[in-house]
């Protein structure tokens, strides 16, 4: 059986803390649920940046720009500024610009994604719904009508809006173009909903929808994929060797760490739980052995005690 990940404490808060100058976490589940903070995160945040810890908001949440993460951080009592936050949405649109890439991306997203597209120059088509018009036979020949031959990019985000005639748009760009990028901002599945316990699906069930319809495998952009680290590193500047990723997903976050061979903390007020480790732990697959953490606490908050101890300060 491989070990389980190791609870933080003060027999070994110091030495963790020795660890790493950068902290990147994940957000949704580990600093807040919606617009509510997970047991004082924020105190912990503004503990690690008093101790001179760089703090990188690293999210998969792509319906956000950044300006409005930034307005939600202030309002939470969260430290930070806009160069600290780091979003699929950010992400794909330095990817192509990076690529020099010059033709029309086709999104299947919100605000969040447009608007990162506009900062860098990228032309793309509009958001929204569309949906079916006509009777069913007569949709292929009215989305052919509005195919536009400059898309070089499918883009897939969160999308409320999904629909048909989306999914037909999508995948005819990608099957007919071999050179169309397919570009896929997250692979989250779901969403359970506290407050309701609604089950809600996330971007990477509609990913999953269109690489099922075209029979290809996406390029993944969000965690746990290695092209959002390598973006950030590239215009962020950090150290991976002295980096620190905190997350509530076994396998985005927490693999998003070991992919790109960081230190990984899990904290159990999202998704993942003891339970999963403990299941992942026992399994002979490799890979299940790969979402474990380095270390567990069950919440963000319960590390701004053993921080304050660490640095031999009183609360």
């Amino acid at each position: 059986m491989t070990k389980l990940p190791i609870v933080l404490d003060k027999s070994n808060i110091k030495e963790f803390l020795d660890r790493f100058d950068t902290i990147l976490t994940d957000c949704d589940g580990v600093i807040w649920n919606g617009h509510n903070v997970i047991d004082k995160a924020n105190e912990t945040i503004k503990t690690f940046k008093n101790l001179g810890k760089r703090v990188i908001y690293v999210t998969n949440n792509c319906t956000l720009t950044r300006e409005v993460m930034l307005k939600k951080l202030e309002k939470l009592d969260f430290p930070g500024a806009k160069e600290d936050i780091a979003t699929p949405a950010y992400t794909v649109a330095q990817y192509l610009k990076d690529l020099n890439f010059d033709k029309k991306a086709y999104v299947l997203g919100l605000e969040g994604i447009i608007h990162e597209l506009d900062d860098v120059g990228i032309p793309h088509s509009t958001i929204g719904p569309d949906v079916i018009k006509n009777e069913l036979y007569e949709v292929g020949p009215a989305v052919q009508e509005e195919l536009d031959s400059d898309v070089g990019a499918v883009v897939v985000g969160f999308d409320f809006h999904f629909s048909f005639p989306k999914i037909i748009k999508a995948s005819t760009y990608i099957n007919s173009n071999p050179s169309c990028l397919f570009l896929a901002l997250a692979g989250d599945e779901n969403f359970q909903d506290p407050k309701t316990n609604l089950t809600w699906p996330c971007t990477g069930a509609l990913v999953k929808c269109i690489s099922t319809v075209v029979e290809k495998e996406p390029i993944l952009i969000g965690k746990p994929a290695t092209k959002m680290y390598d973006i950030m590193e590239k215009h962020f500047k950090f150290d991976p060797n002295r980096t620190l990723m905190i997350g509530d997903r076994g396998n985005t976050d927490i693999l998003f760490g070991k992919n790109c061979g960081l230190t990984t903390l899990l904290v159990l007020s999202g998704v993942t739980q003891l339970s999963d480790c403990e299941a992942w732990a026992a399994s002979k697959d490799p890979e299940a052995h790969r979402l474990l953490a380095d270390y567990y606490l069950p919440s963000l908050g319960a590390l701004r005690n053993l921080l304050q101890v660490a640095n031999g300060c009183s609360l």
